[in-house]
């Protein structure tokens, strides 16, 4: 984790207030903290949590992964890479399966350039493998078969491949 720079996310907190038109006490009052201590966290005399910078992030109206890399807690590579997966999580126009093979994709392409991958490919294997359980819709969503599917009832070979029915069985 990177070290705080209580002041450098001070002055930005100060610029963003100013941009939004809110004086300190509406924005403290939106925020949820009191005027005082949004005072002293812009003055860079207060190193805020990260709950109070999502407070003061969703009443700035901005991305709490902002304030975030400004105050030191999260790596830029690591919001960029939870903003994606946000993105994709928040579309409405794809159901959830789909969102879980595209974090898939997404991760194994961090995989093969060399990125570490996080703890989200976890939770999506974890969901697919129970999504798997019940179903087995590959993820265009049309349904696929597997080779016990299509088999036709009756012996196999040794090598589990399907006998001919017409044949006798050998041996």
């Amino acid at each position: 984790m990177a070290s705080l720079n209580v002041g450098n996310l001070g002055e930005y907190l100060r610029e963003q207030r100013r941009t939004a038109q809110l004086s300190l006490r509406q924005l403290a009052d939106a925020a949820g903290v009191s005027n005082p201590y949004l005072s002293q966290i812009e003055r860079g005399l207060r190193k805020p949590s990260a709950e109070v910078l999502q407070q003061v992030a969703k009443a700035l109206r901005i991305s709490a992964e902002t304030l975030y890399v400004r105050a030191g807690i999260l790596d830029e590579k690591e919001r960029d890479e939870l903003e994606t997966r946000a993105v994709l999580l928040a579309d409405p126009s794809i159901n959830e399966r789909q969102k879980q093979v595209l974090l898939q994709i997404y991760e194994s392409f961090r995989k093969e350039n060399g990125f570490e991958t996080s703890s989200y490919e976890d939770e999506a294997s974890v969901d697919d493998s129970a999504d798997s359980a019940d179903s087995d819709d590959s993820a265009d969503g049309a349904g696929s078969t597997t080779h016990e599917d299509t088999a036709v009832d009756g012996p196999r070979t040794a090598d589990r491949s399907d006998a001919d029915p017409k044949q006798p069985p050998s041996g």
